[in-house]
């Protein structure tokens, strides 16, 4: 679910798009690369975003080979059932 900001020419990517690409995987765990590969924003940005997703305790993340990091679901947002997911607010990219 991607919007759209005000001046409609800019698209926001929410927390809940990618946590979304997490629970929808083929994969238990996604590198940074795999996710902006999917989402309307470059690499650094997307690296940001999983920091905070990870500060914020729905994700996971462990560094391996000294270069990359994999990334998984946690706690709450690793619950597929909505309902016990707790509000997630807007983040503009």
């Amino acid at each position: 679910m991607r919007e759209m900001s005000d001046d409609s020419r800019t698209p926001r990517v929410t927390d809940k798009d990618i946590l979304g690409m997490f629970r929808s995987a083929s994969d238990p765990v996604l590198t940074a690369s795999e996710v902006a590969d999917e989402l309307p924003i470059g690499h650094r940005g997307t690296l940001n975003r999983l920091h905070s997703l990870r500060e914020d305790g729905d994700l996971g993340g462990k560094l391996i080979s000294g270069q990359s990091t994999v990334w998984w679901l946690e706690g709450d947002a690793a619950d597929p059932n909505p309902q016990h997911q707790r509000q997630r607010h807007i983040r503009d990219v």
